[in-house]
């Protein structure tokens, strides 16, 4: 599987749920039901890949601001998420954080940015196609600590400074 079909993945299943993380998911483990293992793995390294190119600082400090608070679990979901928006989303977000006042219509702390079944999806589909639990992926360990310059993702002074087009929109 090429990085073009997993983006294609993620976008008919994102549109065919409607924008609901939780039914994302389900739309998600049918789609990869319907491969064969070998892709499905394919398709947990290229999720995988960017999970762990989006443990930023500065991706932190914007899920911070759209959710009112990030803790560590609450930014791992939010990753997931972000992942799960689309190519165009998860790269401008990545490109700049505060792009995401841009790239985001609207955004609903309640429903919006948490994707945690949606980490766990080629698992439960490769797990339901052979019985057995995924091997090791073969990719990188997530770094131990955010890439970036580390700084308080709780004050709102700071957030509201660093993200002004994300904070209009979306901060307290």
């Amino acid at each position: 599987m090429d990085e073009t079909e997993f983006w294609e993945i993620i976008d008919h299943t994102r549109e065919a749920a409607e924008g609901d993380p939780e039914d994302h998911a389900d739309l998600l483990v049918d789609a990869l039901l319907q491969l064969d293992p070998d892709s499905v793995l394919d398709f947990a390294r290229h999720f995988e890949a960017r999970y762990n190119r989006a443990f930023h600082w500065d991706l932190w400090g914007a899920a911070s601001v759209l959710l009112g608070g990030a803790t560590d679990d609450t930014f791992d979901y939010f990753r997931c998420w972000l992942i799960a928006q689309g190519r165009e989303v998860f790269e401008g977000a990545l490109h700049d954080p505060d792009h995401l006042a841009d790239l985001l219509d609207d955004f609903d702390d309640e429903v919006d940015g948490d994707g945690e079944e949606l980490g766990y999806a080629a698992d439960e589909a490769y797990e339901q196609l052979t019985g057995v639990v995924a091997p090791d992926l073969g990719v990188a360990a997530q770094a131990p600590e955010p890439a970036g310059t580390p700084f308080d993702v709780e004050d709102e002074t700071v957030l509201a400074e660093r993200y002004p087009r994300l904070w209009e929109r979306f901060g307290k």
